[in-house]
């Protein structure tokens, strides 16, 4: 394979669609697109608040979205398909440790290098591959998210799906998450409850370059 080809497959977004799409009752808050985010700019490749996903994780997600409507909740989502640009982004900012403002939010316990040691941010991110998503559960009787003992991009060991220093509540709404996207071919990681990816995922080996916007999927090679 060229290196001409190579690129235009890392730009090649056919496979891709906005989840908005199969999910249309889904509540998007990306905050990779806002500065509410662990680093606490506008992450690069999210040009718009948009959650773009494969067309495989796109159709287990609308069966989970109707299982989890069954039980009264509706997703939330917070980040889908991530440009290996952004990751790139999460790398230089780890290089430029005079930058913590947004410790205090997001990792309060941790000295900021950690954060690549402890596996909470990685140089290679699944999201790059397309089928991983963040995301929680809205209740629609009261109308906020369900309490998991810990927000979203909380990176310490209150956020691991296991940990039970949190109350029985707490737990069992991350089961709940946990148990409806494992039943729909998802798989949980260790250190995040909020994370899963497609266990057959299409692009297993491919990390994409386009950015994060509604244009981006009419690129194809």
């Amino acid at each position: 394979m060229s290196i001409d080809y190579e690129k235009k497959a890392l730009m090649d977004s056919s496979g891709f669609v906005l989840l908005s799409d199969y999910v249309p009752d889904a509540i998007q808050e990306i905050r990779y697109f806002s500065t509410y985010n662990f680093i606490g700019d506008r992450i690069a490749g999210y040009e718009e608040p948009v959650a773009i996903i494969t067309k495989q994780a796109a159709r287990a997600l609308q069966t989970v979205a109707r299982e989890m409507f069954v039980m009264g909740y509706r997703l939330k989502v917070f980040d889908a398909y991530r440009p290996a640009c952004a990751v790139r982004h999460f790398v230089m900012w780890g290089i430029e440790d005079t930058d913590i403002r947004m410790k205090p939010y997001f990792y309060p316990d941790l000295v900021k290098q950690e954060l690549f040691s402890k596996g909470y941010v990685a140089s290679k991110s699944s999201h790059s591959r397309g089928s991983t998503i963040d995301l929680t559960l809205l209740d629609m009787a009261t109308g906020k998210e369900l309490d998991m003992g810990s927000p979203f991009d909380m990176f310490s060991e209150v956020s691991h799906p296991d940990y039970r220093g949190i109350t029985e509540k707490q737990y069992n709404n991350r089961m709940t998450l946990q148990r409806v996207m494992v039943r729909n071919g998802f798989v949980p990681i260790d250190c995040e409850w909020w994370h899963f990816t497609l266990a057959d995922e299409p692009y297993p080996d491919t990390y994409f370059e386009f950015p994060v916007s509604t244009d981006s999927l009419n690129i194809s090679i």
